[in-house]
């Protein structure tokens, strides 16, 4: 009897975490060297099951994250044979009011650009993934 109870209290444990495992999660740490430094942490989600992604950006000097709302994602053959290229585009939303956008270029996997516009001052930052700050999605990056 304790063999059993031993093994639904298992299952108990361990199916939710099956029931979940569908949503991946990436984190990524950029710098921006232009001016003052600015550090932040940019994570992405992704459900197969729901075909869902999502995105927030977490400032170093901030305690909330701010939420992403994907806008596009197009792709372009640089050269034949070669990983494409994508740039995918999120929106920030904050307090309901679109107030920026996030734009990250990729290929293969590396990150090779990200950059923000602000819409009020229509300013544009841009920022280099530092692959030197540790980082998982249990913890973020470690400044």
């Amino acid at each position: 009897m304790k063999f059993s109870s031993a093994v639904f209290s298992a299952l108990l444990v361990f199916v939710p975490l099956a029931a979940h495992s569908e949503v991946t999660t990436e984190v990524f740490c950029f710098r921006s060297y232009e001016g003052k430094p600015i550090n932040f942490e940019f994570r992405t989600y992704y459900d197969s099951v729901a075909k869902w992604s999502g995105a927030g950006v977490k400032y170093s000097k901030s305690k909330k994250a701010i939420g992403l709302v994907h806008r596009s994602t197009e792709q372009e053959e640089l050269v034949y044979g070669r990983p494409y290229q994508y740039t995918t585009t999120w929106v920030e939303v904050v307090d309901g009011a679109l107030t920026g956008e996030y734009q990250m270029v990729t290929q293969g996997g590396r990150v090779d650009a990200m950059s923000y516009t602000n819409y009020k001052s229509a300013k544009k930052y841009s920022f280099e993934n530092d692959y030197n700050v540790d980082s998982k999605p249990e913890t973020g990056c470690q400044w």
